[in-house]
């Protein structure tokens, strides 16, 4: 793939769901592709439907983030190509329930996916992004990084790292010619919401967005330079008042000093 033209945009969780429609619209706008996901089986037949329907190449790397080889691996691949100018950060997993009725293992497997996997791959293509002064990292969040339920506390926690580090990378990379995205999708229709234990069909039809309009909103959001984009928002003055209110909380805690109403 590195001695293609084409420029190549690596996807994770690419298998079904948002990260499926990302490597189609990805394909769609010239991309070679290298998809990453745990299903060996999907990841072919989706190779052989968009190279029919987009020409160039599309390689798969079948792979389960959560597993330290499977992950050095796709490191590996990813610090290797220097032709990769666009990496889509998707794959994440979520569990909904009580902390209580929620194993060790499932808290340590979305920490695992939506945390480490995320970050990791990040690091491994951004030295090469900054060495070309070009470069565009796309990480899929959550509003639930803005908010959490009694059920998501591991889930909304690990997204709450995905809004601080990415906007923390976009600070750090200002002025340069390597973007960083940040999406928060609210409900979307993805295999996810079964997997999590709360079935799609019990949602309100009209609260879920379909990953078509997700994927296609978000990437519209990229093209006029969002850094943050939340494709259901209508009034994004509504985000504006939020961050202002972030910035001003922090800045109050700037005193070196207890609040009066502590020492009274």
């Amino acid at each position: 793939m590195s001695n293609s033209p084409r420029p190549v945009a690596v996807v994770t969780g690419a298998s079904s769901g948002i990260g499926a429609v990302y490597a189609d619209r990805l394909a769609a706008r010239g991309y070679d592709l290298l998809l990453v996901a745990r299903r060996a089986d999907r990841l072919e037949a989706l190779s052989a439907r968009l190279a029919e329907a987009h020409g160039g190449s599309v390689a798969v790397l079948a792979a389960d983030l959560t597993k330290e080889d499977d992950l050095a691996r796709v490191e590996q691949a990813l610090a290797g190509n220097p032709a990769i100018s666009l990496l889509v950060n998707n794959a994440g997993n979520a569990k909904l329930a009580p902390l209580a009725q929620t194993s060790v293992a499932e808290a340590s497997t979305m920490i695992a996916l939506n945390i480490t996997s995320l970050m990791r791959l990040t690091q491994s293509v951004l030295p090469g992004f900054v060495a070309r002064n070009a470069g565009t990292i796309i990480n899929i969040g959550s509003v639930l990084s803005l908010h959490a339920l009694p059920t998501s506390g591991v889930y909304s926690g690990t997204k709450g790292f995905v809004l601080n580090f990415s906007r923390s990378l976009q600070a750090e990379l200002a002025g340069t010619g390597v973007k960083v995205q940040l999406v928060l999708p609210a409900a979307t229709a993805t295999e996810l919401w079964d997997l999590a234990g709360v079935p799609l069909a019990g949602l309100k039809p009209a609260t879920v967005m379909s990953a078509e309009d997700m994927v296609d909103a978000a990437l519209a959001g990229l093209d006029q330079g969002e850094a943050i984009t939340i494709p259901p928002v209508e009034d994004i003055a509504l985000w504006a008042a939020y961050d202002a209110a972030r910035a001003a909380l922090f800045a109050a805690t700037r005193t070196g000093k207890p609040a009066s109403r502590y020492t009274g």
